[in-house]
Parts: structure tokens; C-alpha cells; sequence
């Protein structure tokens, strides 16, 4: 296995490690993506541990708003997050 697909598989694990609701493997509550939050991106999303950050990060990945956070939906804020994080090598 290539060095990204360990990244891409670890990320992946990631997300299941968080989304431990029985029958709801597959997405996370508004909780699981806090704590997610709160232990993982904690130095790469500005308050990530404020709860209201986390309600406003929650309400704008929910984009089916089903009040859960899909694997697709997870994805579209890491890439919001790596391109900051890229965005910032080259401030440095």
C-alpha cells in the first residue's frame, strides 16, 4: 500500500472510530463530529472544542439536513481543511 492510501485508508478509520452510534456506522452525530473535532483537528480548525463553531460546522456539511453528517459530507470538510493547511505552508 502507497503512503496516501495509508492516509486515505487511516482517515477512513478515523471516521468509524467516531461514529459508534449502533446502526449508524456510516454517519456522525452532531456529538461524534465534536468530539471528532475536538481530538483530530483541534490545531487545524479554529475553536474546534466551542460548541458554537461545531453547531455552524455541523449545519453547513449537513447538506441533506438529516441532522447527521455523511462519509461524503465528513469530506468535504477535510478538504476544506487540507487546502487551509496547504494554503499555509506556503505563508511560512
Amino acid at each position: 500500500m502507497t503512503k496516501l492510501e495509508e492516509h486515505l485508508e487511516g482517515i477512513v478509520n478515523i471516521f468509524h472510530q467516531y461514529s459508534v452510534r449502533t446502526g449508524h456506522f456510516d454517519t456522525l452525530s452532531k456529538g461524534e463530529l465534536k468530539k471528532l473535532m475536538a481530538k483530530e483537528l483541534v490545531n487545524l480548525i479554529e475553536n474546534a472544542k466551542d460548541k458554537a463553531k461545531v453547531d455552524e460546522t455541523f449545519q453547513g456539511l449537513d447538506a441533506n439536513q438529516d441532522d447527521q453528517v455523511d462519509f461524503q459530507e465528513f469530506v468535504s470538510l477535510l478538504a476544506t481543511v487540507l487546502k487551509a493547511s496547504h494554503d499555509n505552508t506556503h505563508k511560512e
